[in-house]
């Protein structure tokens, strides 16, 4: 009997869904069975016919039957069942296609990703993802397609159906501890890349140990993920979207929290103008498995991102799985060119493993015993995590100031107009701030502008806002005196531009500026640390590539995820090389930290920018950025070297085992 793949894995997730008013606001799409038609897209005629027999055996047949695949159990209703999960699939790929939903979430059982074409396995009937693939590209007409895989568990299924077929992009992390956890193929590890025309795009990352946690997963996407992503480009994005890879569940006996998956899922509607079908694989601790589901919804609705919670330092064997993909992969990935990359044979989990060989088993009573006092220690920790991460949704998006020359009634639906202040009250609060250049009327009506609008974000009012400044360095220095005074201790800023920046030396809080190789500054303090782009605006100055997903996904992301700020700032100057595309990105993924909570200040009135910086602070999907460019070496080896530089101190930068974490 298996008992852990149940019904209430549905039910439990639909009620936490309906506790959290989330399906109300969700369009319902009815499910349906999918076609025989649909099942042999992928799967044999010989498979669909032992299937269709078992709905009329008695319960000795349905043993026999069940005997000839690994893991996997029949039911009279099974077939049916099976059916309905790849019909209510394929509904919601013509949901997102049509263009009736932006994206959306498939609550499915059974999974799908371990069946095979010509086999049942480890609960998988029919490969609803795999299917939904091949229904997408007869469909639409798709050419390429991303599958992430985030379960527990390899998806070897998947591999077998698409590893000689470069349309589709597998990527699938898993609990693997060198071939000694299920299904212990020698295919999961990462050197397995595809086979023919396929090569390279079939990405493995194997866990070499348990207790994976957020920075680990958050460190694979930096790091192996999102860079193939981007340069991949994908017409559609499904995930195999198994919950077993989160905290309690007793298969994967990971450690990562419910808000990763919405940090993951945030991540993923950035890619296929944000064609995003999420698919219910495995998850069994019911109260991780439903959390995380209401974590995924959420942000497929928009909803701010909560704070990601834990140490932001992957541990060493994540960081060495990650040196390997990248080195198995580095001859197929234009993005991996000129990393610097090499296989790691020595892991620091191989003698962990041998100890674990050598230690006496418990016996199965033992076991469950210890399953369920941890089961009931999970559910209490998620009860008091989620009341804490979990924080009341600014009723408004995204604001932006009646004084916008003008053009406020340009930018996108949503944005709120905030009335500006008058010159009394912002002469109050600017007095004896760099008074020489607040001579100018101009810029004291632009700081009233920023400040109204500032104030309501503070205040948690607003969730993310714009504003225009004829002198966005003063504005922004402003912008953080008045952060920090507030409470906010953590202020992250991103110039994009050529701008004068403004040291901030009040309170004789010990900071100091530092320039490193005159292209990056790091302005560091007790209070507020800023990250300026004047490295990436030179290292991104006559680029010829896309030297900007090497900047944001190599660097800027990683020191950002490391330093975890309360509020995020970005002022965008003139004489920018980064392209209206590239900031709009920039934006969007940023809005995984800081509660979504985004300052915008921008000195340029060009209204192309102010609508795309609107549009995607206001949660639309971000532009397409036509045919990937790979980066020159040059750049890449300068991110390179400021990588080294820091990744002691933000620890989400390492993506090589060599050096000791």
């Amino acid at each position: 009997v298996c008992d852990i793949e149940v019904p209430e894995r549905l039910s439990f997730s639909y009620e936490q869904l309906k506790r959290y008013h989330l399906v109300e606001r969700c369009v319902h799409v009815p499910a349906r069975e999918g076609s025989e038609e649909e099942i042999l897209l992928v799967h044999s005629s010989e498979h669909l016919e032992v299937a269709k027999s078992t709905q009329t055996m008695n319960e000795e047949e349905l043993k026999r039957v069940s005997g000839n695949y690994d893991a996997f159990f029949f039911h009279p209703n099974t077939y049916r069942c099976a059916r309905l999960a790849v019909g209510a699939t394929l509904q919601l790929v013509d949901a997102v296609m049509s263009g009736k939903v932006c994206n959306g979430m498939a609550l499915v059982r059974p999974p799908g990703h371990h069946s095979q074409r010509n086999a049942a396995n480890g609960f998988c009937l029919f490969n609803n993802v795999a299917i939904a693939a091949e229904y997408a590209k007869l469909k639409y007409g798709l050419q390429r397609i991303l599958i992430v895989d985030w379960d527990v568990h390899h998806g070897q299924g998947t591999q077998y159906i698409f590893e000689e077929d470069p349309s589709v992009l597998y990527f699938s992390w898993h609990r693997y501890e060198h071939q000694e956890f299920w299904p212990s193929l020698k295919e999961s590890d990462y050197d397995a890349v595809g086979l023919g025309k396929g090569k390279g795009f079939n990405i493995n990352l194997p866990w070499n140990k348990v207790g994976m946690g957020n920075s680990d997963y958050l460190a694979a996407f930096f790091h192996v993920l999102l860079p193939m992503a981007f340069e991949f480009d994908p017409e559609l994005v499904l995930v195999s979207s198994g919950y077993d890879s989160g905290i309690g569940d007793p298969e994967g006996q990971m450690s990562a929290t419910p808000e990763v998956f919405a940090h993951l899922t945030h991540f993923l509607m950035q890619l296929a103008n944000g064609k995003l079908c999420v698919i219910l694989e495995g998850g069994y601790h019911l109260k991780s498995l439903s959390e995380s589901v209401c974590m995924t919804v959420k942000t497929l609705l928009g909803d701010p991102v909560p704070e990601i919670t834990g140490e932001m330092a992957p541990c060493l064997s994540a960081v060495e799985s990650i040196q390997n993909v990248r080195a198995a992969h580095k001859p197929y990935w234009k993005w991996l060119m000129y990393e610097d990359t090499s296989f790691l044979q020595n892991l620091s989990t191989k003698s962990h493993l041998l100890k674990k060989a050598n230690t006496n088993p418990s016996t199965e009573q033992e076991s469950k015993m210890t399953n369920n006092d941890e089961t009931v220690k999970v559910e209490r920790f998620l009860e008091l995590h989620m009341k804490n991460i979990l924080f009341p949704m600014p009723p408004i998006k995204t604001a932006t100031t009646t004084d916008s020359k003008g053009s406020a009634h340009l930018l996108p639906v949503p944005v709120h107009l905030v009335k500006e202040m008058d010159k009394t009250e912002i002469k109050a609060l600017v007095s004896g701030f760099y008074a020489d250049l607040m001579k100018e009327d101009k810029t004291l009506l632009s700081l009233g502008s920023m400040l109204a609008i500032l104030d309501k974000i503070l205040k948690k009012e607003v969730c993310n806002g714009i504003a225009e400044s004829p002198t966005a360095a003063v504005s922004v220095a402003f912008a953080l005196r008045h952060s920090v005074r507030f409470g906010f201790q953590r202020v992250l800023c991103i110039f994009v531009g050529d701008m004068q920046i403004i040291p901030n030396t009040e309170d004789g809080s010990n900071q100091k500026l530092f320039e490193i190789h005159l292209t990056v500054l790091f302005y560091i303090g007790i209070w507020s640390f800023t990250f300026v782009l004047n490295s990436f605006l030179l290292l991104l100055k006559d680029a010829e590539g896309n030297d900007f997903f090497s900047a944001v996904l190599g660097f800027i992301l990683p020191v950002a995820y490391s330093y975890q700020p309360n509020l995020t700032v970005i002022a965008v100057g003139p004489n920018r090389s980064l392209g209206i595309s590239e900031i709009s990105l920039l934006f969007a993924l940023l809005q995984g930290l800081a509660e979504s909570r985004i300052f915008a200040v921008i000195e340029d009135t060009e209204i192309n920018l102010m609508q795309s910086v609107a549009k995607a602070l206001a949660g639309a999907s971000t532009p397409h950025f036509g045919v990937y460019v790979p980066p020159t070496q040059e750049k890449v080896n300068e991110i390179k070297i400021l990588r080294d530089q820091f990744q002691q101190e933000w620890k989400m930068l390492q993506c090589s085992g060599k050096l000791s974490i």
